[in-house]
């Protein structure tokens, strides 16, 4: 099965000669969910960047076999569609008048009319549980609330892939909870870029970490944040006391 996300031999260094990205591979398979963790700095943003062609450097980046080229104007605009990023702050992605119409705002640029068009936006909503706030104007929503309808603006795409900017940031215990529901129950493959270890151990099985533009680490994440060694020199932290594995083995029990 082709993957959802194929990145082969990526450099990147922007305008004035900082290196970014030096020689990324990357595989996620589809339905794989899958956490970028790293320091401030080590490149994840432009990684994210080059998936939806915003940057283009060197080596290649395919999603769902399709090949980001950004002078491809039909390509890239199907490669948008199929990438879909969630970003940090949902104000970013909430413009509309109300929670329906900002769902509707990407499948109505695809052409997308009716009924169609009010299936998508009943699914995306119904997926984040947010069906019951479709009237109502976002910037009236908590903060955890407007994270969840801008993950289904994005959902209403049908997208290949969900890239999700650091999803907890920001959230109270609850919304925090509310959201790790919804991403566990999404049948799509996701990339999580995140601060955040103890929410990738809860959502993503596999993770890469990322620094100074290189992957130096990629497998369980279980294996990964017990490396005390590891997470010392890529400058990544867990909380006092956290143990992931005694988490780990709550979270496959139910606990």
């Amino acid at each position: 099965m082709t993957p959802s996300l194929e990145v082969r031999g990526l450099h990147y260094r922007y305008p004035d000669g900082s290196v970014a990205l030096q020689g990324v591979d990357l595989s996620v398979a589809r339905g794989e969910r899958v956490a970028l963790l790293g320091p401030n700095g080590a490149g994840k943003t432009t990684l994210v960047l080059h998936l939806n062609g915003i940057l283009s450097g060197d080596g290649e980046v395919r999603v769902g076999g399709l090949r980001v080229d950004p002078s491809d104007r039909s390509g890239i605009t199907e490669i948008r569609r199929r990438v879909g990023i969630v970003f940090q702050d949902p104000d970013d992605q909430l413009f509309m008048p109300t929670v329906a119409e900002d769902v509707a705002f990407g499948p109505a640029n695809l052409g997308l009319r009716g009924a169609e068009l009010q299936a998508r936006v009943d699914e995306a909503l119904t997926a984040v549980g947010m069906q019951a706030y479709r009237d109502r104007t976002p910037h009236h929503l908590s903060f955890g609330q407007r994270r969840r309808v801008a993950v289904a603006t994005v959902l209403a795409m049908r997208p290949e892939i969900l890239v999700l900017d650091e999803p907890s940031s920001n959230l109270d215990p609850a919304s925090r909870r509310e959201l790790s529901e919804v991403l566990r129950g999404l049948p799509v493959t996701v990339l999580m870029v995140t601060h955040d270890l103890p929410y990738a151990l809860e959502l993503c099985s596999r993770s890469v970490v990322l620094d100074q533009g290189r992957i130096v680490a990629d497998g369980a994440t279980i294996e990964l944040l017990a490396d005390s060694d590891l997470l010392a020199r890529h400058r990544l932290e867990l909380p006092y006391g956290f143990d992931p594995k005694l988490a780990a083995a709550q979270l496959a029990a139910g606990g």
